[in-house]
């Protein structure tokens, strides 16, 4: 949002999202795009035991509930980043921090 004169109406909508983008709270979009693309990204084995689950300045928050699969996904971490990264046409995501958690 450039500065604009005082006087001119802005909607309150534009005023909030700006805001939100500025403070890294508008992550939803993105995160829904990685959720859309992550099985035909990772493949079906690795989709069946992991799930993106938060976004927030490139850095994307994947659940197991398995610990034998974080250990195994660290290894695969910089195929998936470059992997998501390629499917979105940017660097969308430059790191991931893998947590046991309940898959959604």
């Amino acid at each position: 949002m450039d500065k604009q004169p005082l006087n001119r109406c802005v909607h309150i909508g534009e005023i909030l999202s700006h805001l939100l983008r500025q403070h890294g709270r508008d992550s939803g979009k993105e995160l829904t795009r990685i959720q859309e693309l992550w099985d035909d990204t990772v493949g079906a084995g690795i989709a069946c035991n992991a799930r993106p689950v938060a976004y927030k300045k490139k850095l994307l928050y994947v659940s197991s509930d398995n610990s034998i699969w974080i250990q195994h996904l660290q290894f695969l971490k910089k195929d998936i980043i470059a992997g998501i990264n390629h499917a979105l046409g940017g660097e969308w995501v430059t790191d991931i921090k893998f947590r046991i958690g309940r898959m959604p």
